[in-house]
């Protein structure tokens, strides 16, 4: 009961080797032991020697072709878990792979959305003016609104200096339309006193 199943299968694999037949190769060494023993002449006890020497030989060839095996298993498996292992590195190798591919992606998307970008703006810069050419149509509708203020400026000096040539012409046509009426009542006034005068010398 101190044998594990393990152990147990191992030990019955080592005598058993590959299944052809080592147990029944055991009992016949028995019988041939018990047979040697019981063996009445010296030519019968030979013959029997040299058939328990036969079947250890069997028994001894099967044993070690068994570890052999054995052996090869073992090395098979850690073989295997090599292979097992590379194949999880690969693996993992792969999903780092496969993440930095996806980083790589977003990041080509953030460069291509912002030379979208870029080139939107570009077209949109390309259809304004710069800057210098700017401030020189700034510069020369600047001079342009000076020189027309100035235009203004003298307008309005004519347009004062008129009004008052204006009054003065007016003041004078009153003055003399004053006068002629002025003129008009002393003629009115001689013919008058001429007629009367007339009048009067004719009494």
């Amino acid at each position: 009961g101190s044998f594990s199943t393990d152990e147990v299968i191992r030990k019955r694999l080592l005598i058993d080797g590959d299944g052809a037949g080592d147990d029944r190769r055991i009992n016949l060494l028995v019988k041939s032991f018990i047979k040697w023993c019981n063996s009445g002449s010296q030519e019968e006890g030979y013959s029997q020697y040299q058939r328990m020497l036969s079947t250890l030989s069997q028994c001894e060839f099967s044993m070690g072709k068994t570890l052999l095996v054995y052996d090869m298993n073992l090395r098979e498996m850690e073989n295997y878990e090599k292979i097992y292992k590379d194949i999880e590195n690969s693996i993992a190798a792969a999903h780092e792979k496969i993440s930095e591919c996806k980083k790589q992606i977003l990041q080509a998307k953030r460069i291509r959305k912002n030379r979208q970008e870029y080139d939107a703006l570009a077209k949109v810069i390309q259809h304004h003016p710069d800057r210098h050419e700017t401030l020189k149509q700034l510069e020369a509708l600047g001079k342009e609104l000076q020189n027309l203020s100035h235009i203004k400026e003298n307008v309005e000096d004519k347009l004062e200096l008129r009004r008052k040539q204006f009054h003065v012409l007016l003041s004078t046509i009153h003055e003399l339309q004053q006068t002629l009426e002025n003129d008009e009542k002393l003629s009115e006034a001689e013919e008058s006193q001429e007629t009367q005068m007339e009048a009067e010398a004719k009494q």
